[in-house]
């Protein structure tokens, strides 16, 4: 890319998001592991499953009822005779030989259909008397029947790599005997929270400083993406000591720098990273909150630099961060989908920046609404905390009414 100086480097919030995104696309994830099928959960699958046989392996009853034939419903009612009764896990040996004409077995939902039944009517449209069903409604061949390998035939794919081992994923895997599974390990993503204005927890604030909330809100928000964080120590404002931070934290996949990244004196982050021959791909986006949001590479590690606002550090991870960690962990990073819900109250502001407020959603299906959160700006994390939502306000609006249609981030 052409040089530029770093505070050039301000894009709008959907070029710095495609940015991100194109790099996201570039990215290799880390090494393999073979791991209990329990313990790949929130994993993301590195190697294939495919079925170990025809799923199902038998023509399969979906519903509680009786396998008839079809053909016998010309009429109705059809009353047939019951010959046999069929329960889940029954020996194929069991079945009955053949359903012939004018007969029906009792079977349970999973159970096996015997040969020459090629429906299954539901219990709910029938009537037992004397060894015989009266069946009320009528039936077509197939109903009600998985036939073998209609789900899946042997050796078919059935998860492929890059799919997060979810609960559906487990259930999967261990429909094929699958007692162990090939995942990826999860990414480390260093985290580097900086200013002299920062104390440990467990230190007694001076009256002019604060305790480093970002780099716990950050470690849950890595989790949430099913990586690993690795907290650093705090980098006071000095060039020496942030140089060497930095440089620590460049052994991760990530690292992620909160603070340092605005046009102070003593923000000098961007100052080090320059000196470490950073390549800046931007230095800040059109957004609030998060404005001053810094994303690049240093050889092959690449870095954010996170506004040090404990709102706009949670924004800019969500926006712009996760990306990169879904990649790093072996997904293909989703697009961003934001949910939709009525303004309940109106909104005026100041237009120019796409906007991500902390709202509250509420309501359920067609009557989901949403308004503004009472905050006090980037830094009120206790507000943010009781929100659910971020209200996305596109930058060429300054009043928006009750009643319109608006874009919502869950948190």
């Amino acid at each position: 890319m052409a040089e530029a100086s770093p505070q050039s480097l301000v894009l709008s919030f959907e070029d710095a998001r495609r940015v991100v995104e194109h790099h996201a696309a570039g990215v290799r994830p880390g090494t393999l592991e073979f791991l209990p099928l329990m313990q790949g959960q929130g994993r993301v699958l590195a190697k294939p499953v495919t079925a170990d046989r025809d799923q199902p392996a038998f023509d399969r009853a979906m519903r509680d009822g009786y396998a008839v034939r079809s053909s016998d419903f010309a009429q109705l009612p059809a009353i047939l005779e019951v010959v046999a009764e069929i329960k889940a896990g029954v020996a194929i040996e069991s079945l009955p030989k053949l359903i012939g004409p004018g007969q029906a077995a009792a079977i349970m939902t999973g159970a096996p259909a015997p040969r020459g039944a090629d429906a299954v009517v539901m219990v709910e449209y029938t009537t037992l008397a004397d060894g015989r069903v009266t069946v009320t409604r009528g039936i077509s061949s197939g109903d009600n029947i998985a036939r073998a390998g209609s789900e899946a035939r042997a050796r078919e794919l059935l998860l492929q790599p890059g799919t997060t081992m979810d609960y559906a994923g487990l259930a999967v895997a261990a429909s094929v005997g699958q007692e162990n599974v090939w995942v990826y390990r999860r990414p480390v993503v260093g985290i580097l929270s900086t200013g002299d204005e920062l104390v440990a927890l467990n230190v007694t604030p001076g009256p002019t400083q604060i305790r480093n909330s970002n780099s716990y809100s950050l470690a849950a928000q890595i989790r949430d993406a099913g990586a690993e964080p690795r907290m650093l120590e705090i980098a006071p404002d000095d060039v020496g000591e942030l140089r060497e931070l930095i440089s620590e934290g460049l052994s991760a996949d990530l690292l992620l720098i909160t603070g340092g990244v605005s046009m102070g004196k003593y923000d000098l982050a961007e100052q080090v990273l320059a000196e470490l021959n950073a390549e800046f791909f931007f230095t800040g986006a059109q957004i609030q909150p998060g404005r001053p949001v810094v994303f690049g590479r240093i050889g092959e590690k690449y870095f954010f630099g996170l506004p040090g606002n404990p709102v706009s550090t949670m924004v800019t991870f969500a926006l712009f961060a996760r990306p990169l960690i879904d990649a790093l962990a072996g997904r293909t990073p989703q697009p961003l989908i934001f949910t939709h819900a009525r303004l309940r109250s109106e909104i005026r502001i100041k237009p120019g920046l796409t906007r991500f407020l902390p709202g509250m959603l509420s309501g359920e299906f067609a009557n989901s609404a949403v308004e503004l959160a009472r905050w006090h700006g980037s830094g009120d994390v206790a507000s943010t905390a009781l929100a659910n939502c971020y209200v996305v306000i596109p930058p060429d609006r300054d009043h928006i009414p009750a009643g319109e249609w608006m874009a919502v981030m869950r948190k």
